[in-house]
């Protein structure tokens, strides 16, 4: 495995406020990488180190092999950055906005051109090229913020939650941007609030709570690690809901929900889990009007690792 990014001991610190403590990381080259965690994780100052814009109190970081503190010029030079917040100038236009991004890393003018015409194509922006972004959507602005971060080429793109505040539209029309990203060879290091969106983008996810990596794996991994796995059966009365109850065998951690008409059995969710129950109702003469299988899904992970419900999604 080629290492993207390499982090060891990674401590951070503001006033006798640790933010950082202790971080280890490890991000393969040519994915999408996926930090989580609750508000005041750390996640926005992890970013802010790897992209050079602060130091740490001590520990390393390195990207493909550089240093970010004692070779920082280099880095930079690998890097893209799409912060929180949009750096769209709204008093330019989008190609303006793309040609000055490309004067600051000193880009020839030929190559600016190109890069600036390749971009507009590529975020459907060509035809507002020439429109300034005080009039864009959010969409549209949060597109071209991401073009300005790849004006020059880099190597490892930073994402701080970049899909905050936009539409469910908009949103799926950026997730298709980050892939595609990451099919042309770029590393993807992605902050997000959606748990949705990892699960959607990320080859691996790491979830980051009080300063400290918890856990670390593929979403089907840290799935498998969260409880929370049950089968919900309903049935057509109360009556029948009642008999079930008092015939099965239930075992710990059942639960009934009388209003829903549903009995909740903890359960892995496999075929012969299922097929033993449902031979069991039917010895039994129990009609079950609807079997559901509920797997853990990443908000049972992020709830079971940080303590924390997920963080609720924006309307």
């Amino acid at each position: 495995m080629t290492s993207a990014l390499s982090i060891s001991a990674l401590h951070k610190g503001f006033g006798d406020q640790p933010v950082l403590r202790g971080l280890d990381l490890e991000v393969a080259a040519g994915t999408v990488f996926s930090l989580l965690g609750p508000n005041g994780a750390g996640k926005t100052t992890l970013i802010r180190i790897l992209a050079t814009l602060a130091a740490p109190d001590r520990g390393s970081a390195r990207v493909f092999g550089h240093d970010v503190v004692t070779e920082a010029d280099a880095v930079r030079a690998l890097i893209g950055v799409t912060g929180q917040y949009s750096a769209v100038d709204g008093v330019l236009t989008a190609r303006e906005n793309l040609r000055l991004t490309g004067r600051l890393l000193h880009l020839p003018g030929p190559e600016l051109a190109r890069r600036s015409a390749e971009l507009l194509d590529r975020f459907d922006l060509s035809d507002a090229a020439d429109r300034r972004t005080a009039g864009f959507s959010g969409g549209m602005r949060r597109r071209l913020d991401l073009a300005m971060s790849l004006m020059g080429g880099p190597r490892m793109v930073f994402l701080d939650e970049p899909t905050t505040g936009l539409d469910p539209r908009s949103r799926r029309e950026l997730w298709a941007v980050i892939q595609g990203l990451a099919a042309d060879g770029a590393t993807v290091f992605l902050t997000t609030q959606y748990l949705e969106e990892a699960d959607q983008l990320a080859d691996r996810i790491a979830v980051l709570d009080n300063g400290t990596v918890v856990a670390d794996g593929t979403p089907e991994e840290l799935k498998q690690r969260a409880p929370g796995g049950h089968l919900r059966l309903r049935f057509g009365t109360a009556d029948e809901l009642a008999a079930a109850r008092a015939a099965l065998p239930l075992p710990d951690g059942w639960r009934a929900e009388p209003e829903q008409l549903v009995l909740a059995l903890p359960s892995d969710g496999s075929a012969a889990e299922v097929r033993a129950l449902l031979n069991r109702c039917a010895e039994l003469g129990i009609e079950v009007a609807r079997l559901t299988v509920h797997t853990p899904d990443l908000d049972d992970v992020f709830f079971a690792l940080t303590g924390h419900p997920a963080p609720a999604e924006a309307a």
